[in-house]
C-alpha cells in the first residue's frame, strides 16, 4: 500500500483531470446545557462507504452556485431560525474518493466545504431521504466516510478562531440574551479556562456593541440578570478592524 504522502502516478501525457464538484457542510451546534459541541452527521445508504456516517453533502447541480448548493443541503437536513454559514476550504487531493481510479486519470472529486453554526434549541432535523441523521458530540464521533474527519477538524478550528475575533456567536443566540448566556457558549466551545467571567464581561462591554435593553430575567434562585442585544450598527465601524473578543 502506498504511503500517506505518496506521489500520484506519473502523467507523461499531461492529460487534464475531469472534475466533479461536491459541497460538504460541517454543521455545528452548541448545547450549553450539557456543555457539548455537536456536529450533524448523516448515515450513507450507498457505496462508497455504505453504512458509514458522513457530513451532509451533495454534488453541485447544473446552473447551481456553490453557496446555493450549501444552503440546499441545510434546507434538506435541518430547519433553524438562526444560523451562520461561510465557505471553509476546498479539499481536492488525488484519490480522496475511492470512485477515482487509482492508476488512471478519470474523474476527480473535489469537496468545497462550508462551515455552519446553528442554535441547538431551535434546530429541527429532517430525516427525509436519509437512512439516519443525528447530532454527535465531538468527543463521541464514529469513523467517518471519505476524508470527512479532516474536513470536520478544519471546521472546528475555524469555529474556535471565529469566536475569538468575530461576532459569530450573535448569529445563533436569541435576539435578547444575558452575558452569562454568551459566556456559556464561549466556554462550551473554547473550554472553561479560556477566560474568567469578570474579564470576559468587562472586555465585551468595553467594545461597545452590546446594548443593555433595561429588561431583566430571573432564572433559578439567582439575582435577575440584564438582557442585552447585539447592536449591528455600533459594530459596523469595527468590522474591518482587528478585534480580540476574549
Amino acid at each position: 500500500m502506498p504511503g500517506r504522502n505518496a506521489k500520484p502516478p506519473a502523467n507523461p501525457s499531461g492529460q487534464l483531470a475531469d472534475f466533479k464538484v461536491g459541497v460538504d457542510n460541517v454543521i455545528f451546534s452548541v448545547d450549553t446545557d450539557q456543555n457539548r459541541v455537536l456536529v450533524l452527521l448523516v448515515l450513507r445508504d450507498k457505496e462508497p462507504f455504505l453504512d458509514y456516517w458522513s457530513l451532509p453533502g451533495t454534488l453541485v447541480r447544473f446552473g447551481e452556485s456553490l453557496e446555493d448548493a450549501a444552503y440546499r443541503i441545510l434546507a434538506e437536513k435541518i430547519r433553524a431560525n438562526n444560523l451562520y454559514l461561510e465557505q471553509l476550504y476546498t479539499f481536492g487531493g488525488p484519490r480522496r474518493d475511492p470512485r477515482e481510479s487509482e492508476h488512471s486519470y478519470g474523474v476527480r472529486y473535489l469537496s468545497v466545504s462550508y462551515f455552519a453554526l446553528v442554535r441547538y434549541d431551535d434546530a429541527e432535523l429532517i430525516a427525509d431521504g436519509v437512512s439516519g441523521i443525528a447530532w454527535f458530540p465531538l468527543n463521541q464521533l464514529p469513523e467517518l466516510a471519505f476524508d470527512h474527519q479532516n474536513i470536520l477538524n478544519y471546521g472546528y478550528r475555524r469555529l474556535r478562531n471565529k469566536l475569538e475575533y468575530s461576532p459569530i456567536a450573535f448569529d445563533v443566540l436569541p435576539e435578547l440574551f444575558t452575558l452569562n448566556d454568551l459566556y456559556q457558549l464561549y466556554t462550551t466551545v473554547l473550554g472553561e479556562n479560556f477566560s474568567d467571567y469578570s474579564n470576559f464581561r468587562s472586555r465585551l462591554l468595553k467594545l461597545g456593541f452590546l446594548q443593555d435593553t433595561g429588561a431583566k430575567v430571573t432564572r433559578g434562585a439567582g439575582r435577575p440578570a440584564s438582557l442585552y442585544r447585539f447592536d449591528a450598527d455600533a459594530f459596523a465601524p469595527l468590522k474591518d478592524k482587528p478585534l480580540v473578543f476574549i
